[in-house]
């Protein structure tokens, strides 16, 4: 049992120490590079050929998505499908352009949706508008393929509540120029892409200094006046309830979204049945379709799932209109309460509960063993404690999706493992410092003692040191626990599931009920955690003699 556990023992840590070096890199870049990865898609990662296919769940069809309302009912549309003609999965909202393009070109999804500009400008790079056939050879030639237009196309631009536009005369984006006292809350992928907010700001000459806002809670931020513009994908479903003004874009700035499917080649190959079954979806969803599907999503909180069955059966009601805003928000805060309870206790509380536990127990676990070693070797050798505190402390200051992206083409997959490994990193301080404390707490009298006894350096390490350190040492992996169960929602954003699986998805949708449903049992662990700890650190003291 032992033996067959090795093989697995060791590729971990040398993930974990492949990991650690990539963490120290990003560590010692400029804090705004290292968020790049996040807001931007690094040249490296763009460029970089797709390698081997990862092993899909029996041969499954694996479809991706990101981490807003369109792509997460695309690729549920998609996934159901495919589904149709043989084995498909969907890892949702993996994050932005950045974390689900390293999973494709890892192989760990097969195909995502996506949209021609963010391709042409974002992925590829390109300055000024590409022809499709320049892309498809560009992509070709990394292994990947663009086709299936979807029948609609969603782009950026900016928006504001039209009485605060008519108030102030903004009509376009150029008059932005005029009103530079104008707060601008943008998505932080708007504010990193490169065509987004770097670009809109140059070609306009914009002089606003935009805070960055998850798209999902920009709506609100408008209402309460906290910013007055936001940047807005044109199938939002929020514009009209919401009575926004899409600002003209005067200045031809945005280049054409026609939304696609980007998937790698040998994909096609692998799975002939499912890409067939998926190409019937060319032009088969109009704008006016698409806008439904997201208002059903955002406004009346339909699950992803539910309406891309509709879509796919051919029961969606297109001309259904939604509520109006005003009685849509009197209506959620009266259901709120309701809400809350049937989504904290829907059927897939006891599956995202154990994959939570899963995380923090194999994260801790190993954070143990690396961080007990590191504590007692900066207790022993007292001139390496300042470069390992200075080393596992470092590793605290990296920003966690950044980590998460590099990490993703680094292992070659997305899911649990990566996950692990940036939650172990994380772990590492409290751990390594109480351990160095706590063997540097024990006194020099007692370990003579047990010299004089006869023991051995180890004898004594294991007989004197440890037990009275113990204590110490508990309290840290405790710490440890602790933050690593707050910590662990991140696995959300690489498909390792989770409770943050219900805070990823109700960011999305702006969905108070499914933040609080995900959020709530996080915090509840965290206390169980924090209590079995502090009984299990009561247990290891040494009871003083009355």
């Amino acid at each position: 049992m032992r033996l067959a556990c090795l093989p697995a023992a060791k590729g971990l840590f040398a993930s974990l120490a492949l990991a650690a070096s990539t963490a120290l890199l990003l560590a010692t870049t400029s804090p705004v590079r290292a968020a790049d990865p996040i807001n931007a898609v690094p040249r490296a990662l763009a460029m970089a050929p797709a390698s081997a296919p990862a092993a899909g769940a029996d041969g499954a069809f694996i479809v991706g998505s990101k981490r807003f309302t369109e792509s997460y009912i695309l690729g549920e549309i998609l996934r159901q499908t495919a589904a149709a003609a043989g084995p498909a999965e969907h890892r949702e909202g993996l994050g932005n352009t950045a974390v689900v393009l390293a999973a494709l070109k890892a192989g760990a999804i097969d195909v995502y949706p996506e949209y021609l500009g963010t391709i042409d400008a974002e992925i590829l790079g390109h300055r000024t508008p590409t022809s499709r056939e320049a892309i498809a050879k560009e992509l070709a030639a990394q292994g990947l393929g663009m086709g299936v237009p979807l029948g609609f196309s969603n782009g950026y631009a900016l928006a504001m509540p039209a009485d605060a536009a008519d108030r102030l005369h903004i009509v376009r984006i150029s008059d932005l120029a005029a009103h530079p006292d104008v707060v601008l809350g943008l998505s932080h992928e708007f504010l990193g892409r490169m065509d987004g907010w770097p670009g809109l700001s140059k070609r306009y000459g914009l002089r606003q200094k935009p805070v960055g806002i998850d798209h999902g809670l920009s709506y609100d931020a408008m209402t309460s006046g906290k910013i007055a513009v936001t940047d807005i994908y044109t199938t939002d479903a929020q514009i009209a309830p919401r009575h926004l003004r899409v600002l003209v874009d005067d200045k031809g700035y945005f280049p054409s979204y026609d939304a696609v499917l980007l998937y790698r080649l040998d994909a096609v190959v692998r799975h002939p049945a499912q890409w067939q079954a998926v190409q019937t979806l060319a032009g088969r969803i109009p704008v006016a379709t698409m806008i439904a599907m997201n208002g059903r999503a955002e406004l009346r909180h339909e699950p992803f799932a539910d309406i891309a069955k509709a879509f796919v059966s051919g029961h969606l009601d297109v001309n259904a209109a939604p509520t109006s805003t005003d009685a849509a928000e009197a209506s959620q805060r009266n259901a709120l309460g309701g809400r809350f309870v049937t989504r904290l206790f829907a059927g897939d509380l006891s599956r995202l509960l154990g994959q939570h536990l899963l995380l923090v127990a194999v994260a801790v676990f190993c954070a143990t063993l690396l961080g007990v070693p590191l504590g007692a070797a900066a207790a022993a050798y007292p001139r390496t404690e300042g470069p390992v505190m200075a080393t596992v402390g470092v590793l605290q200051t990296i920003p966690s999706l950044a980590l998460l992206a590099m990490l993703i083409p680094l292992l070659g997959r997305i899911g649990t493992v990566p996950a692990l490994v940036a939650l172990t990193l994380y772990a590492l301080l409290p751990i390594a410092r109480n351990t160095a404390t706590g063997l540097l707490g024990v006194s020099g009298g007692l370990r003579e003692a047990g010299t004089a006894l006869g023991l051995t350096p180890a004898q004594r390490w294991v007989a004197v040191d440890l037990p009275l350190a113990l204590p110490t040492i508990m309290a840290g992996i405790g710490t440890a626990a602790v933050i690593t169960v707050g910590t662990a929602t991140i696995a959300a954003f690489v498909g390792a599931g989770g409770l943050g699986d219900r805070i990823v998805t109700g960011l999305a949708l702006n969905d108070h009920a499914m933040l609080l449903a995900g959020a709530v049992p996080a915090a509840a662990l965290a206390l169980v955690v924090q209590g079995l700890f502090a009984l299990l650190e009561r247990l290891v003291t040494p009871r003083k003699a009355a």
